[in-house]
């Protein structure tokens, strides 16, 4: 159960495989189709574990968030926190999987979402454009002795690492929501100062750091999350604008994302525009058009206004409303619309490969119900987990059960006065991020990018549907 272990003989094994071979079981596992879901009034802000109480940080002893009885935390890896080499954690915590897990010791690699104008975390050795202060660190945690083990930046110089997705040979596709490159400028009419072209997908290994290197054929555009179908190799990719598309990468070989594939814009027929007005339950059948140019970037403007995206739509693909997690699980895809829906709070869909077909699983109707889902995670027994970025006050982690319920499993509650490096405000506003499971399932981690910090939680999993 959980990832392959990130090893060149896991990957070749994958690279070996035939279509439709299955890769990935028991963690990433629904175990059964969603269905529309519903909030049940008799669950509705309470949750299948339980109501929400504050609960204090076993690290800090700061009440940090809300969990139900019987579950516990830790914060590990806060912005400004040391780095096992002595520099500082860098802030803006985002996407994140737990890539590894070798007895108790768990690999994960987190995003940090930085842009704008700034010096490159790592040295000029490592980094892709010294200009470029996004990038990654990863992360060792023991499950047992409950403690941060190591921490380190493994990839640096590139451009606001939003989120991403584990691959099935155990690493870590970063992506950049920024397509800037060096004729980007300042407000000021000043050239920042970039040498390279931003807007890629990067692979981040589990152990040994190497120079990045831009997955070209992936497509440069204002990327999201990313997923993996274990059984073909086909990478799906979400984009966060509005009006955005979802993507799929044919690779020639699967595994191989470094010789240049098939990038398509998925077109749900029937349906142009997903955004509003849709129908409870609604289905589409889908169709694949191709991009011509995936390295054509929608900034600056004199590049075709909206580069991949328009040209998809040139040919009928389909909009939605900032597409941003995706995950693959038990042999179709749930994707999150950020502000789909007629309240703009949010929309998840279900594509399933096999069938080809689109599925409307959930609009939320108020912020209230679902505030802007973002990130998402299956667990283990079959529940999505959403992180909601959208400002409500009390941000939380919320459930999509198998049979379609929604309830919250945290809430998050801080309001600091200085007490940890120096970070005053609050931050309730502030979004989760990087939700996932540790391979063995005892451990769920998420980020709070705001101000910065990453937090495991444990307890009675087995009392609930996760």
């Amino acid at each position: 159960m959980g990832l392959l272990s990130a090893n060149p003989e896991s990957r070749r094994a994958f690279l070996q495989l035939g279509a439709g071979a299955a890769v990935i079981t028991g963690l990433y596992s629904l175990g059964g189709r969603l269905m529309q879901s519903k909030v049940r009034p008799d669950i509705a802000g309470v949750g299948a574990y339980g109501p929400l109480a504050t609960a204090k940080d076993e690290t800090t002893g700061l009440a940090l968030i809300k969990l139900p009885e019987g579950f516990r935390y830790r914060t590990l890896s806060w912005a400004k926190d040391p780095l096992s080499n002595g520099m500082s954690t860098p802030n803006a915590h985002d996407g994140m999987a737990a890539v590894k897990q070798t007895g108790s010791a768990i690999t994960l690699i987190r995003n940090h979402e930085r842009a704008g104008k700034g010096a490159a975390l790592g040295n000029a050795a490592e980094s892709y454009d010294l200009a470029a202060p996004g990038g990654c660190t990863t992360l060792e945690f023991d499950g047992t002795s409950e403690k941060l083990l190591s921490s380190r930046i493994s990839l640096s110089g590139t451009l606001q690492n939003c989120a991403g997705g584990p691959t099935p040979w155990g690493s870590w596709l970063s992506c950049e929501e920024n397509v800037g490159d060096p004729a980007t400028k300042e407000k000021s009419g000043k050239p920042i100062g970039y040498t390279r072209d931003h807007g890629w997908v990067f692979e981040v290994k589990a152990e040994a750091t190497a120079p990045p290197v831009p997955l070209t054929g992936l497509g440069r555009f204002v990327h999201e999350a990313v997923a993996i179908d274990p059984g073909t190799g086909i990478v799906y990719l979400t984009e966060d604008s509005n009006p955005a598309g979802f993507y799929r990468y044919i690779p020639k070989v699967p595994g191989d994302l470094v010789s240049v594939g098939r990038l398509e814009m998925l077109l749900a027929i029937g349906r142009s525009d997903t955004r509003k007005r849709i129908p409870a339950n609604a289905e589409y059948d889908v169709a694949w058009v191709p991009i011509a140019d995936p390295t054509l970037a929608h900034s600056p403007k004199s590049r075709d206004g909206k580069g991949v995206f328009t040209q998809g739509q040139k040919l009928g693909g389909s909009s939605f409303a900032r597409l941003e997690g995706v995950f693959f699980t038990d042999g179709r895809l749930v994707i999150t619309a950020t502000t789909g829906g007629n309240a703009s709070q949010g929309q998840v869909w279900e594509y399933t490969p096999g069938t080809e077909k689109l599925r409307l699983l959930f609009e939320s109707p108020s912020k209230e119900i679902l505030n802007m889902p973002d990130n998402l995670c299956a667990t283990p027994n079959g529940c999505v987990v959403l992180c909601e970025d959208g400002g409500r006050r009390g941000q939380r982690l919320q459930a999509l059960t198998p049979t379609g319920e929604l309830f919250p499993f945290a809430e998050n509650a801080m309001v600091l006065k200085g007490e940890k490096n120096g970070f005053k405000g609050d931050f309730r506003g502030g979004e989760w991020s990087g939700v996932c499971f540790s391979p063995d399932g005892k451990w769920m981690f998420a980020n709070m990018q705001s101000p910065g910090v990453t937090l495991a939680i444990t307890g009675p999993w087995e009392d609930g549907p996760f």
